[in-house]
């Protein structure tokens, strides 16, 4: 079973590591079970946040018990220094500990630092004096508040989106935190859902150059973590067919595409962006069917009512230019009809 240190924290974790994000997503009693069957089966890293709903609270009910046994990082959105104790007291109480291993900021637009008058590394610093979380991490779409957070020196790790669809500049920010002993933490390993075969998402993260990372996998069905779970007993090999595979997913999906990540949200118009951005490719990687039903055909149709506010280019960390991707991905999905 292969482990990953966590940069200068020296945290060790199994490199399946739990992303919580999608448990929101189901019974309180089945996260339950597939939290304690990932740890019954050597998983020891979880991730979650405050803005998952009640994700927090299921992971709690699950593993409170063996609290000791694991590490537990969860995250902040908060915008100053007296919502970030909210959050961390609210986190407490529903995670059922008294104390965070790894507490994130979560998804800033700008890289909170002493004195900068949001008053959030301060409030940091002192809940780490006080014992309640024990390492200060980030998490980030931006590549340019990614990078700046690993040069500052103030950040023990980084949760960045990471698979092999990374762009060269990617790969050498993972390179730069090995280089700064900042512990990486990959999200989105599978691409939000575009990469299918879990297989040549887990070898690639196991080439040596990128042992120092740490992939979290969005799970929410157990054939998902038994997936998983057999890597670890043994580790697909980055054969001919996976390298294929991986490159014909590269030709597919360059340039730009939306990543699903939701940074968008809420449209003022209504339209699901972080889905209907993206649908040309779901049409494609998918079975066509669950798209093309009548509840997606009227979401899709929403897009006919974009504003043209601009609110959703503004808060896309990619740089996207979301209006003319819907207006592609809706003209695209009408020939499927």
């Amino acid at each position: 079973m292969e482990h990953v240190v966590l940069g200068k924290t020296g945290l060790k974790v199994n490199k399946n590591g739990f992303g919580a994000l999608p448990i929101q997503r189901i019974s309180k009693e089945d996260a339950v079970v597939l939290l304690q069957k990932a740890f019954q089966n050597g998983i020891n890293y979880f991730d979650t946040a405050r803005a998952y709903s009640d994700s927090e609270e299921k992971m709690g009910a699950a593993l409170h018990e063996v609290r000791d046994q694991i590490i537990i990082s969860t995250k902040t959105a908060a915008q100053n220094g007296k919502d970030f104790w909210k959050d961390l007291e609210m986190s407490l109480e529903k995670l059922q500990t008294d104390y965070i291993d790894l507490y994130q900021f979560h998804n800033p637009s700008f890289c909170p630092k002493p004195g900068d008058g949001s008053g959030l590394y301060e409030a940091a610093l002192e809940a780490k004096e006080q014992g309640k979380i024990r390492h200060i991490g980030i998490t980030n779409h931006r590549i340019a508040v990614a990078k700046e957070a690993v040069l500052s020196g103030l950040y023990e790790t980084l949760q960045f989106p990471f698979s092999y669809l990374a762009s060269e500049e990617e790969v050498e920010l993972v390179e730069l935190c090995r280089q700064k002993e900042v512990g990486f933490i990959a999200m989105k390993g599978l691409a939000g859902g575009l990469i299918h075969n879990s297989a040549s998402a887990y070898a690639f993260m196991c080439q040596p150059q990128f042992a120092h990372v740490e992939p979290i996998w969005g799970i929410q069905r157990e054939w998902e973590l038994d997936e998983f779970l057999s890597y670890q007993e043994q580790a697909p090999e980055l054969n001919e067919a996976l390298l294929a595979e991986i490159q014909k997913d590269k030709d597919q999906l360059a340039g730009e595409f939306c990543r699903g990540c939701g940074y968008c949200m809420p449209c003022p118009a209504g339209i699901e962006i972080n889905n209907c951005a993206r649908m040309s490719l779901m049409l494609r990687r998918a079975p066509q069917e669950a798209w093309l039903s009548e509840e997606w055909q009227e979401k899709m149709k929403k897009i006919e009512n974009c504003l043209h506010c601009g609110n959703c280019m503004k808060k896309c960390p990619y740089g996207l230019n979301t209006p003319e991707l819907l207006k592609r991905n809706y003209e695209d999905y009408k020939t499927f009809l």
